[in-house]
């Protein structure tokens, strides 16, 4: 009998909890400017701090208020910062933006002592490894944020070009010419 309403009791407490956060859900829901939720999407969402904002969302919602500039998320390039100031209509000067150069980590084996650092600050887990073992660096995975090199205690990780290969080779953007002539 005690059994019984023992169920019954947490079964209507549980019921009334959930009407009572379903409508709290409802009324209470924080609606987002869809520029800003435009605005994240193009970013890398990598949420790696490069750009001196905590992650991408904030990032978006400053680029949103003017707080920041289009050219401000250095893994995204002028290609980046050309569709935000399209999207948001602003006049871009890419002068004074640079290609990033394409960087990865690399763990020297004979320094590593396993000390986990590294791969607890790693914003797309490209660190694998287990407490006192050597780590690896997943390449594809890996970002180039450096923040593993900063946290390192015995300097075993330090950053290095990405190997062109077949895999991941493109074609060069051709330069134009410095005098056109229209010909008809």
């Amino acid at each position: 009998m005690y059994v019984l309403s023992a169920i019954i009791s947490l079964t209507l407490l549980g019921l009334l909890l959930g009407l009572l956060l379903g409508i709290a859900g409802k009324y209470l829901k924080v609606e987002s400017s869809p520029l800003v939720d435009e605005l994240e999407s193009l970013l890398p969402g990598s949420q790696c701090g490069q750009c001196g904002f905590p992650g991408c969302r904030p990032a978006a919602e400053a680029l949103v208020e003017g707080k920041a500039s289009a050219t401000m998320c250095p893994p995204g390039g002028s290609a980046l910062a050309e569709q935000i100031a399209l999207l948001l209509g602003l006049d871009l000067d890419l002068s004074e933006v640079k290609e990033p150069e394409l960087l990865v980590a690399r763990v020297s084996e004979a320094t590593c002592t396993g000390c986990t650092r590294c791969f607890k600050v790693c914003p797309t887990d490209a660190i694998v490894g287990a407490p006192r073992q050597i780590h690896a660096v997943v390449s594809d995975a890996c970002i180039g944020c450096k923040k593993c090199v900063e946290v390192c205690p015995t300097e075993c990780l330090q950053m290095h070009p990405i190997e062109v290969t077949l895999r991941n080779w493109r074609w060069t953007k051709p330069a134009l010419p410095a005098t056109s002539t229209a010909v008809c």
